[in-house]
């Protein structure tokens, strides 16, 4: 693993990393989507058949009741065991994240609040390419759950046991064999078979990613996601936990970022000699060999505010603080999800600890945190003026609107004096 000094030069160096955008891949998306969009099924199905090598039609783009019921005996007891539990803790947190309604009087006569509704209906994507990631169906569906969501529909292209087990177990019985640019398509226009959601959850390739930006003009989605990153800020700790992190996230794509941050030299060399040594142990077909090759670095900063100034600026997907940088939160600003302490590894937040996978990468974590109850509701505000408050309000408005030149506006307040 190769050890750099942390300095402006090599920070642009990974922050233009996840700069890079496909014209080629832009290209695909956009015929693909519009094709979708004007042809309905048909388009849906040709570009399934192609891609995908898989027929469907009306009847079978569906997986049915018996499938999600075999499924779900074709799994083991264990695996079921483990999603009851990881669902148990998805929901607990996101019962306390979930908004609640308010009201208060601002001031007599005027009352301001907001009342909570979800959405009517969404779209839960699901890779099915390299990794069929079955908890990503629990990280979206359950808040979707816990919002209220009356229609949920879950999108995965050959859809495996484990996959379908945890839906039917979730209580979700409609599931779609779709996938790339045209199920993103689909979901956000409507197809004769497949009913247009009002918004779309979920990671995918760089196809399905630039779908959902192509459609987001007219159906929200959650957030554009692209490869994952983690970044570890460390100057002790156990080196060789530090290094099982790094190289578990790098194994997701082949365009991972992971980083080892430090201001001590010697543990970026027993950080650097660990990723080395573990890395060893896995077969050559594991993609955090290509990752962290490309996109891996021990990076040595010249102190404390040097590697918070880079966190912040470069915001990552996950951010690790073992050993004694869990003192350095409180300098931490952006990331999609911290770690704190030598027990906590990031696996943990992927599975089980209840927080959400689905996190903002490429510096989105700059503006926004990982994915919550509260991207499926909409927090609607609600206003009561009573006579009282109009007098102590009129003049208010009088005095703004002739300002903007708004007479009407002003009018509509007058005839209620």
């Amino acid at each position: 693993m190769r050890i750099l000094q942390l300095t402006n030069v090599t920070e642009k160096k990974f922050l233009g990393a996840r700069r890079a955008s496909s014209r080629e891949a832009t290209r695909i998306a956009v015929r693909i989507v519009q094709d979708v969009r004007r042809r309905g099924d048909a388009a849906l199905f040709s570009w399934t058949k192609r891609l995908d090598h898989v027929a469907l039609n009306p009847r079978t783009v569906w997986v049915s009741r018996a499938e999600l019921s075999n499924a779900r005996k074709a799994v083991s007891r264990e695996f079921l065991a483990a999603i009851d539990h990881a669902a148990r803790n998805i929901r607990a947190v996101a019962r306390r994240q979930k908004p609640q309604a308010w009201s208060i009087e601002i001031e007599p006569g005027v009352r301001a609040g907001q009342i909570v509704r979800p959405i009517e209906s969404v779209g839960c994507y699901l890779p099915g390419g390299r990794f069929s990631l079955v908890s990503t169906l629990l990280m979206t569906v359950i808040l979707a759950q816990e919002a209220g969501v009356r229609e949920i529909i879950v999108a995965s292209p050959q859809p495996g046991p484990a996959l379908l087990a945890a839906a039917e177990k979730l209580g979700v019985h409609r599931v779609a064999r779709i996938g790339g640019a045209q199920a993103i398509a689909a979901l956000a226009y409507g197809t004769h078979s497949i009913p247009r959601v009002n918004k779309i959850f979920g990671p995918g390739n760089r196809f399905v990613t630039t779908a959902k930006q192509i459609v987001s003009s007219e159906c929200a989605i959650d957030m554009l996601a692209g490869p994952t990153e983690a970044l570890i800020f460390a100057t002790d700790g156990n080196a060789k936990f530090i290094a099982a992190d790094l190289i578990a996230q790098a194994e997701h794509d082949p365009d991972a970022i992971s980083l080892f941050v430090t201001t001590s030299r010697r543990m970026a060399r027993a950080v650097a000699s660990q990723i080395d040594r573990q890395l060893s142990e896995l077969p050559r077909t594991n993609l955090a060999h290509r990752s962290l090759a490309t996109n891996g670095a021990v990076l040595v900063a010249r102190n404390l505010a040097a590697a918070a100034r880079f966190i912040n600026t470069f915001a990552p997907e996950h951010l690790s603080l073992p050993g004694g940088a869990e003192n350095a939160l409180a300098q931490i600003n952006s990331a999609g999800s911290i770690f704190l302490g030598d027990w906590s590894a990031q696996s943990f937040g992927d599975y089980a600890t209840g927080t959400n996978h689905v996190l903002p990468t490429g510096g989105l974590a700059r503006a926004r945190g990982g994915l919550s109850v509260s991207d499926f509701v909409k927090c609607i505000s609600v206003q009561k003026v009573s006579r009282a408050g109009v007098k102590r309000l009129a003049p208010v408005v009088d005095e703004f609107a002739r300002a903007e030149s708004l007479i009407a506006h002003a009018r509509s307040v007058e005839v209620r004096k």
